[in-house]
């Protein structure tokens, strides 16, 4: 027969000791939640109208037309087939996911870019903002032209960069 005896002692401390692991979990699986949205979070992503729209892609360095070329209604889809997997990474990577809004009508501006290096003279070069509620969920910067490029908001720091992100396209 084997006995083994346990004091008030010994139970607190094991008590402390799962309460303290208990605490580390919780703050491991809060913060990867918070460093997913961390990147989307630092900027202000309110865009319900015109200017707020604007003053999003100004965060990054855009300059755009006042006017958007383009307005519409488009819904995420259910599912997503490899054309959303791919427009995904691209929101992925800036801190956002848009099968948080799979099944959801977004409205979807399209603005002329004025200022892309490389392309300072041309209307070629879009932005596009992907806006629910009043917030933007989604978007990218783009090149309408034939064999163009697609990436998130950040903007490029020299032509070299335009070139690499083109060539990549």
């Amino acid at each position: 027969m084997f006995v083994y005896s346990v004091n008030k002692r010994q139970i607190r401390f094991a008590t402390v000791i799962l309460l303290l692991i208990l605490m580390c979990l919780v703050l491991l699986v809060l913060t990867k939640k918070s460093v997913e949205t961390a990147k989307a979070n630092e900027f202000n992503l309110r865009a319900s109208n015109a200017e707020e729209r604007i003053a999003y892609l100004s965060q990054f360095g855009w300059s755009v037309e006042e006017e958007p070329c383009e307005v519409k209604e488009v819904i995420i889809p259910a599912e997503f087939d490899d054309v959303y997997e791919n427009y995904n990474k691209i929101q992925l990577e800036q801190g956002f996911d848009l099968k948080k809004y799979c099944s959801k009508r977004v409205k979807k501006w399209t603005y002329i870019v004025t200022n892309y290096p490389g392309y300072e003279d041309s209307e070629c070069i879009r932005a596009t903002l992907l806006i629910y509620d009043g917030n933007v969920i989604g978007g990218d910067i783009c090149s309408v032209e034939l064999n163009g490029f697609m990436h998130s908001f950040v903007k490029p720091q020299t032509s070299t960069t335009t070139a690499a992100v083109k060539a990549t396209g």
